[in-house]
């Protein structure tokens, strides 16, 4: 079964994610969570979150992830009873000692290894499964599709991959750069993202001419939009999206547009363009198509771009002409110039007014125009008509309650039984599946079907049809098939 799981660094990004297609979110207590600087959600906000979550299909996992001290043990164990009489379905953890701790405590939540565990191999997940006995795995972001299929193929660990946000310059749980530099710890969630600052390169003492390659240690951001099948084929359960810090309307776009993905739709360049537009220091498949450090770390910014607008190819006191308008741009736009000088003493502001490839500022918009020459970039930095839209798929009404979510796989092949499987539950069906002549069960057939829950307290969330080849079963069997899973849930 697949799940696309947001991020949500407080109500408003809760809501958002459900409106638009989240099946879970994660997110973070006062204490023991790597983003420290996140909102948040207190303690009391638990059993109100979660009675949200549950009534709208959706899970709630906590990142209960930085490392733990002895002094700490108390608070750690009240906060652990306080996520299991909350109903919290899992909690995300990197220290092992807490891991045993959750486990002891709170037996009925699911146990997930945090990214922070820096799990990279079929024997690093073997080695931790082995004394933990873990619900799920979020894999280090440093891995190749082809690492993951390995893993998967080796183990019967559910596996969750990152598929969207920030990646770090080093592998996470191990950067200690934070701490040195300004003894803040990346694992007691106080990152200060010294990997986002310009650096000079020094070679011998002498410092290297980088022109405008300035921020060494920062990637661009992970967007595996095109990948998805990839990571799909390699058995990976859960899709997560990065950014408990992020906005809102970055939590409702990437998740409309990741719900896209795991659905088969067609992605657009809108939605291209929307990733963009949330938060982007470029975009890139991270790690996932291979290593190429080059590519993905190519020192030019280390702070949001947006979307490219063009070259500038001919200016004035307050206005630009690009040579092509590679995105719309509209009054009230954001904007930036690309000089190549160092970021923070870029010039920047909005547009405020557009004749064809012109673009027109206000005069009191501080520019100084002796810095503006043909030749430079501009970049498109936000759009508040897409943020807009955007917000509407939460705030525009009441979100539509449903039953609890099932995530529903079929599988099997002709003249063998077909299987049903749900929650750690299995129903086999007394009629063998025969090879199909006509109408073949195909997810279509199957949802349609199995999605027949009207009466219960279940509604269908995700049909993931493993049938091998065209077969066909009488429907009269398969409704069989899903009272008895109804009964078994």
């Amino acid at each position: 079964m697949t799940e696309l799981l947001a991020p949500a660094g407080n109500w408003d990004c809760a809501r958002a994610a459900v409106a638009n297609g989240a099946d879970a979110i994660y997110f973070g207590l006062p204490k023991f969570n790597a983003r420290m600087r996140a909102d948040n959600f207190t303690e009391e906000d638990l059993p109100e979150l979660m009675d949200f979550l549950h009534r709208h299909g959706v899970k709630g996992f906590v990142a209960f992830n930085t490392l733990v001290f002895p002094s700490e043990l108390g608070g750690a164990v009240e906060q652990i009873e306080t996520m299991a009489r909350s109903g919290v379905d899992a909690v995300i953890v990197q220290d092992l000692g807490a891991a045993k701790l959750v486990q002891e405590i709170a037996p009925e939540m699911e146990l997930h290894a945090s990214t922070q565990m820096t799990i990279t191999s079929p024997e690093g997940l073997a080695f931790v499964d082995g004394f933990l006995d873990l619900d799920r795995a979020v894999l280090a972001r440093e891995m190749s599709v082809e690492e993951i299929t390995r893993v998967r193929k080796k183990g019967e660990v559910p596996l969750e991959v990152f598929v969207h946000g920030a990646l770090c310059v080093a592998y996470s749980g191990q950067c200690l750069t934070s701490e040195s530099l300004g003894q803040r710890s990346a694992n007691r969630g106080e990152c200060a993202q010294a990997c986002r600052m310009p650096y000079e390169l020094v070679v011998d003492g002498e410092t290297v001419p980088m022109g405008e390659v300035r921020y060494l240690l920062s990637p661009q951001d992970l967007a595996a939009v095109d990948v998805i099948p990839d990571l799909v084929k390699a058995g990976v359960t859960s899709y997560k999206i990065e950014g408990r810090l992020k906005s809102p309307e970055y939590v409702a776009a990437v998740t409309r547009v990741y719900r896209k993905a795991l659905d088969d739709v067609e992605i657009t360049e809108k939605d291209r363009y929307t990733l963009e537009m949330m938060f982007s220091r470029g975009l890139s498949s991270g790690w996932l198509e291979g290593t190429n450090h080059p590519r993905l770390t190519h020192g030019k910014w280390g702070k949001k771009r947006g979307a490219w607008a063009g070259k500038i190819v001919a200016r004035g006191e307050g206005w630009v002409e690009l040579a092509t308008n590679k995105v719309s741009l509209n009054p009230g736009d954001g904007f930036v110039f690309d000089a190549g000088e160092d970021r923070n003493d870029e010039q920047g502001g909005m547009v405020w007014k557009v004749e064809g490839k012109k673009l027109f500022f206000d005069r009191r918009s501080g520019i100084n125009w002796k810095r503006v020459h043909a030749g430079q970039g501009l970049w498109k930095t936000s759009d508040p008509a897409l943020e807009k839209e955007v917000k509407k798929s939460w705030k525009g009404g009441r979100l539509q309650e449903k039953g609890d979510s099932l995530m529903i796989q079929v599988s099997g092949k002709s003249g063998e039984p077909l299987v049903v499987e749900c929650r750690g539950k299995k129903v086999v069906s007394e009629v063998m599946l025969e090879k199909a002549e006509k109408r073949p069960l195909n997810k279509e057939v199957l949802a349609g079907q199995l999605g027949r829950l009207g009466g219960t307290e279940f509604q269908l969330g995700l049909v993931r049809n493993l049938l091998q080849g065209e077969v066909m079963i009488p429907l009269g069997e398969l409704n069989r098939v899903r009272r008895r899973l109804v009964e078994e849930l």
